[in-house]
């Protein structure tokens, strides 16, 4: 019997199927016409700290997510970006994927069309299946966990296990026009510095997302694939980007970014990306404190017709309604003056009613209409 090494191993698991071709700017253009504005949020049900208890079936809530997206079709949102777990398509993929179709149908009763995103490096590099620690008291985001983590990108012989999983998911929902599409890789080049021991981690995740990229197209999905950008101050064609940007820009369907600056920055970006001649959307936006609001931003995303889904819904246990600078300094003796992230608290009630007053605005108008304007 012939032995395979861990570079042989990633070498099989990499030579995918005959996988379709990136789409041409024609293409991608073609269905972005199709779509209404898409405007929505960032999803975690409240009842979940992070992907994994969201979606393991001890903790699988389709009451408060039917709930939840009740909410977001009452004010116009269209789309949520969704994460998912990698570790429970090995653990029990029959159960997931009947988990996904029970979201994709709760998602359509509300005229919602999610962004399934696959892997993550944001946050705790060490994920654990079974029950989730509760939030650590003042901190934003305490539970959240990268996919597949530090140890599985470490691990080669792990690899044909990503490369089932991406086929797997998206191949059982290729032709389903409930989705919007498959953002296949959350900030690959985050560090998440405040956990210790990451060294060597953006290599590995570039080489592995360059096999997820040809993994996803080997599903032949007729939705797109994308990964966004999320740091740099220039990403214009030609200016020098990273070797992951390069990576993302080059093998994206639509063109997606994250911003959570001042409206001025956000649409310097926009610009910047407009550029390549695809649609654009952004991902991830709307952290009050630090200058990014749905007042500041959003009529400017309605305007140029660019996606827009910002980070939080409902406040939960994910505490996102806290700053970043938790992490340094956790709010366990008061709240913050400012939420920093979401839209509405856990009782359904909006945090502010003229923030979602004017979701609800921008959704209603024509493409590129920004009312008053």
């Amino acid at each position: 019997m012939l032995l395979l090494g861990a570079a042989a191993t990633f070498a099989l698991a990499s030579a995918p199927a005959e996988a379709r071709e990136r789409w041409s700017p024609q293409q991608a253009n073609a269905w972005y016409a199709q779509q209404a504005w898409l405007v929505g949020s960032n999803y975690t049900p409240a009842s979940a700290i992070n992907q994994l208890e969201m979606w393991q079936e001890a903790t699988w809530d389709p009451k408060r997510i039917d709930y939840e997206l009740g909410l977001a079709q009452g004010i116009g949102m269209n789309t949520m970006r969704v994460f998912m777990p990698d570790q429970l398509w090995e653990q029990d993929p029959e159960g997931f994927k009947r988990r996904i179709d029970a979201f994709l149908t709760i998602a359509a009763r509300h005229k919602i069309r999610p962004l399934f995103v696959l892997f993550d490096s944001c946050w705790d590099p060490n994920p654990v299946l079974g029950p989730q620690h509760p939030p650590i008291p003042g901190v934003h985001n305490s539970g959240w966990v990268q996919s597949p983590g530090l140890p599985g990108l470490r691990d080669m012989a792990r690899y044909p296990k990503y490369r089932a999983y991406v086929t797997g998911v998206i191949g059982a929902f290729a032709k389903d026009d409930r989705i919007l599409g498959w953002d296949l890789w959350n900030e690959p080049d985050n560090p998440a510095d405040q956990y210790k021991g990451q060294d060597g981690k953006e290599p590995l995740v570039r080489g592995l997302l360059t096999q997820v990229f040809d993994w996803a197209r080997a599903a032949n999905p007729v939705q797109p694939v994308t990964s966004g950008v999320w740091w740099h101050d220039d990403w214009s064609p030609g200016a020098k980007l990273t070797g992951m940007e390069k990576l993302q820009l080059g093998q994206s369907d639509i063109i997606t970014f994250h911003d959570y600056g001042w409206p001025e920055q956000f649409e310097g970006r926009v610009k910047q990306l407009k550029l390549y001649g695809r649609p654009v959307l952004c991902t991830e936006f709307m952290a009050r404190g630090n200058g990014s609001t749905f007042d500041g931003s959003l009529p400017i995303g309605k305007r140029y017709n660019v996606a827009m889904l910002n980070w939080g819904f409902v406040d939960g246990k994910t505490q996102t309604r806290l700053p970043w600078d938790s992490w340094k300094k956790p709010y366990t003796m008061d709240e913050p003056t400012l939420w920093f992230h979401e839209v509405f608290r856990a009782d359904g009630t909006p945090y502010r009613p003229a923030e979602t007053a004017l979701i609800r605005r921008l959704a209603a108008a024509p493409k590129m209409v920004v009312p008053g304007q």
